[in-house]
């Protein structure tokens, strides 16, 4: 799973890239530090993009990570199934036309990052090699994904209206087949897009035109990628350097080579 994201810029940078846009949000002052590393196990609020379906032009606003599968009642059994509505293959919005993922497909938005990350497994070693992605030349890029929205009604009874999104996975180019090589949906990565098509998400799409983006795989040449040292808990590193800047692991052997140098052993 792409279970992690990154945004340790400005999110006041959206708007050069989209002008026009409306800002919805109800927090605008920002712990940035919280937005370093994005999880999306606790299904947290993140400012992101979407084009109302209405026609009213396109909007910044808070909407929660996981789509909130409301075909499920009960509330455990809804929560369990939502952790597998955090991330959304691509692929598969157009193949099964009774899915949720499309009837979903004209809702799409954008979720500004500065990065994301993912898992390494080494051989032989307990823990897993936490690395950080971007895109090379980018301070900030824009992943996409598909929203929802719906009601919920607070202990005073008064109701509101929730957005929900879950972020578009693909089959791993070269270098993240790499770095996420193990687990149950290892060899996936965010759907990492240029410029012209992420603009392109948001505009008035058929289905003919959906499926060049889906099929994008972004050159491993134009990603930038490091080890950091930890991305869960708070440890402090032995290097007293910030938690998420590269790290170098000792014996960790290139990409492509899982086996560690001088059997070190973490």
């Amino acid at each position: 799973m792409c279970w992690d994201i990154s945004f340790s810029s400005d999110i006041e940078l959206v708007k050069k890239s989209f002008p026009a846009i409306r800002d919805e949000r109800k927090k605008i002052d920002y712990d940035y530090s919280y937005f370093e590393n994005v999880q999306a196990i606790t299904f947290p609020a993140y400012p992101i993009i979407y084009k109302d379906k209405n026609g009213s032009g396109l909007a910044l606003r808070e909407m929660e990570w996981g789509v909130l599968p409301l075909y499920i009642q009960d509330p455990k059994l809804q929560t369990d199934r939502r952790r597998s509505m955090v991330n959304i293959r691509s692929e598969r919005i157009l193949e099964d036309k009774k899915s949720y993922w499309y009837r979903l497909r004209n809702q799409r938005c954008l979720i500004p990052v500065t990065g994301t990350y993912e898992h390494r497994a080494i051989s032989g070693w307990k823990k897993k090699v936490p690395y950080f992605i971007a895109e090379a030349g980018r301070d900030i890029f824009y992943i996409p994904g598909l929203y929802q929205w719906h009601e919920v009604v607070d202990q005073d009874g008064v109701i509101d209206t929730v957005g929900s999104f879950g972020m578009l996975t693909r089959t791993a180019n070269e270098v993240m087949s790499q770095i996420h090589n193990n687990g149950p949906n290892k060899h996936r990565m965010p759907l990492y897009l240029p410029a012209d098509l992420e603009q392109q998400w948001l505009e008035d799409l058929g289905e003919e035109d959906m499926a060049p983006i889906f099929h994008f795989e972004m050159p491993s040449a134009q990603l930038t990628y490091h080890p950091v040292y930890t991305l869960r808990g708070y440890p402090t590193r032995p290097d007293q350097k910030h938690r998420y800047e590269p790290f170098k692991w000792e014996g960790l052997p290139e990409l492509g080579n899982d086996t560690p140098n001088n059997n070190s052993l973490f």
